[in-house]
């Protein structure tokens, strides 16, 4: 079933884009909803490709429209996982300082915890030794609104229940590009033009593209992190209770080589983050001319490595040399047998960098009368992702296109 002409028109199959149109659907149930995904199937890269950690907030500046839509999403997550029987649990997670530069930082984040409204209990090693018996610490962070959820199992029930809703989404779609004709758009695609009143864009690696492709120009340009985890497997795994995470560089949006025991019991450490050749290029020799193209010839990229190369050298050597992995989460963990690392998987992070080489933090969008475009939307964007959607849902629905 497809639909050539739509009220609200929304690129991306992600959990973003299906949250958005599950409460556009819910708000508004007269509403003709379209969702495009290039891929065969939804949620396939950055959803399908994370850890499964729900995130408690705790990392985020305070009053931040990151750190806002992360609480409160998370605590929808949970409710609509309950409700649907969707694999979850609220595990909570230890972030460990292992010397007294560490300890420092590990109370600054205590502080923002704090200010976000998030409860947490500093730990001594013997207390954090109750929790996880192998764990290298001199001071620890407890935070037990952490949690775990199957988010494959998320996306297919939204898509699910936007199908019932009465909405669209559709699989294999190529958007070519997009124009506004006669107050209204017209997306051009590999299987045709689809024309609706309000375009949303939820593209999460492509989100620059697909906004360029549609008249915009973001400030800043998708930079793909391709992060590496290796499987702890055989005796190694047993030491490894829930979810260990470091103290992380506060220079960083990432959060550092953390172990983490997922829903399927099995254990992994990760992720580095080294800048991939491809958007999409899961895998350490994946490269994309374009993608590449794209990177070298903007100001962002060149800045960027001057800003940060050393941290950045370290993580290159991380995924050169599993010694270097293993290393880092021997710190954490000292009893790790080197030999029961096992495979590695990865994930694509879409992080925006603006033209002077800085990271950009906080979740950004494009607007107007005519469309919404999320182009920047990092982690925690899977946990934060229910209430992403009601607050692109409830901007479009307040639109006077819409409304009209």
């Amino acid at each position: 079933m497809d639909r050539k002409t739509a009220d609200v028109v929304i690129i991306g199959g992600g959990i973003l884009g299906l949250s958005t149109a599950y409460s556009l659907l819910k708000t508004l149930p007269s509403l003709s909803v379209v969702v495009l995904e290039k891929e065969t199937i939804v949620g396939f890269h950055q959803t399908g490709h994370n850890s499964g950690v729900v995130h408690s907030g705790i990392y985020y500046t305070p009053n931040s429209l990151k750190a806002r839509l992360a609480i409160t999403g998370r605590a929808k997550l949970f409710r609509f996982c309950e409700n649907h029987g969707i694999k979850h649990d609220r595990c909570g997670k230890i972030v460990a300082a292992t010397d007294s530069t560490e300890e420092a930082k590990l109370e600054e984040l205590a502080k923002r915890a704090h200010r976000n409204g998030i409860q947490t209990y500093m730990l001594s090693p013997q207390a954090a030794a109750e929790l996880e018996p192998h764990l290298h610490c001199t001071r620890a962070l407890w935070v037990p609104s952490t949690g775990r959820v199957d988010f494959t199992a998320v996306t297919s029930r939204l898509s699910e229940l936007i199908k019932i809703a009465g909405g669209i989404v559709q699989t294999g779609v190529h958007v070519l590009d997009g124009q506004r004709v006669k107050n209204e758009w017209r997306v051009n695609t590999n299987i045709g033009p689809i024309t609706g009143r309000f375009l949303v864009g939820c593209a999460g690696l492509q989100a620059d593209q697909i906004a360029r492709l549609t008249g915009y120009y973001p400030k800043s340009r998708i930079i793909p992190f391709r992060g590496e985890y290796l499987e702890i497997v055989g005796s190694s795994s047993h030491l490894v209770r829930g979810l260990i995470y470091p103290v992380p560089d506060p220079r960083f949006p990432f959060l550092g080589l953390h172990l983490t025991r997922g829903l399927n019991d099995k254990v992994h450490v990760g992720p580095n983050a080294v800048i991939a050749l491809a958007r999409e290029g899961y895998r350490r020799n994946s490269f994309s001319f374009s993608d590449l193209c794209r990177m070298l010839f903007y100001t962002g990229t060149f800045q960027l490595a001057r800003r940060y190369w050393q941290p950045g050298l370290k993580e290159f050597l991380r995924s050169l040399n599993r010694k270097h992995f293993i290393k880092a989460a021997q710190s954490l963990i000292p009893d790790l047998d080197t030999n029961d690392f096992g495979d590695r998987t990865s994930g694509i992070r879409a992080q925006a960098v603006d033209k002077e080489g800085f990271l950009i933090d906080d979740f950004d969008l494009i607007e107007d009368e005519h469309t919404i475009q999320m182009v920047n939307a990092p982690s925690p964007a899977a946990t934060a992702a229910f209430a992403i959607g009601e607050f692109v849902a409830a901007k479009v629905v307040n639109n006077k296109v819409i409304i009209s």
